[in-house]
């Protein structure tokens, strides 16, 4: 990976995320109901708590137990410490079953952009919307892209700074901060 990214407001985070698939798929899976600051800083914390290493085929056979306590150790690395460790380690399982325990073998083979959306989609955690957006992740910024790969990933694909994807430097960040604000605005109001 070549990619720098801007997304965490911490260094060395920023920097796993440029040289860890593992690392990228977890801060993505991770990217609900916390901002993508701490989403994304959450596998460096976890990598320090399990001893300097991210490792999908040692974490799925984690106990469990052990492993939601490595998520609950304050400061927590999610809003909700306990499931989303139970999903990071059934997509760590995931990956051991179907990818050899490599995150970026889920991409790396791949002919179609519709396939790659397929194989996000088919990992756990990963919806239609978060595959399509870790689609654009790894076309914006790590260079994926299979034939079809901005179709199939719309409209994360377009200039429009909308996600995670788009997140280039602090100021892009504040980009997607405010669209994404304008358009919780737009969707009150509507409701209203």
């Amino acid at each position: 990976m070549a990619a720098t990214f801007f997304i965490t407001g911490n260094d060395d985070a920023d920097r796993l995320l440029a040289e860890d698939p593992l690392a990228l798929l977890i801060g993505m899976l991770l990217h609900q109901q916390v901002t993508m600051e701490w989403a994304f800083a959450a596998p460096a914390l976890l990598r320090e708590r399990l001893g300097g290493r991210l490792d999908a085929t040692e974490m799925a056979a984690m106990d469990p137990e052990a492993f939601t306590a490595v998520f609950l150790t304050k400061p927590a690395l999610h809003r909700y410490p306990g499931s989303m460790a139970t999903r990071t380690q059934a997509l760590c399982q995931a990956l051991v079953e179907g990818y050899q325990g490599r995150a970026e073998a889920v991409w790396d083979d791949v002919d179609s952009g519709a396939a790659l959306v397929k194989r996000l989609e088919g990992l756990p955690g990963f919806g239609k919307e978060k595959a399509r957006i870790f689609a654009a992740v790894l076309g914006k910024r790590l260079g994926v892209q299979p034939d079809g790969w901005a179709e199939a990933c719309a409209p994360f694909s377009d200039d429009q700074p909308r996600s995670v994807a788009d997140v280039v430097s602090p100021a892009a960040l504040a980009q997607v901060r405010a669209f994404k604000k304008a358009k919780k605005a737009a969707g009150k109001s509507k409701a209203d």
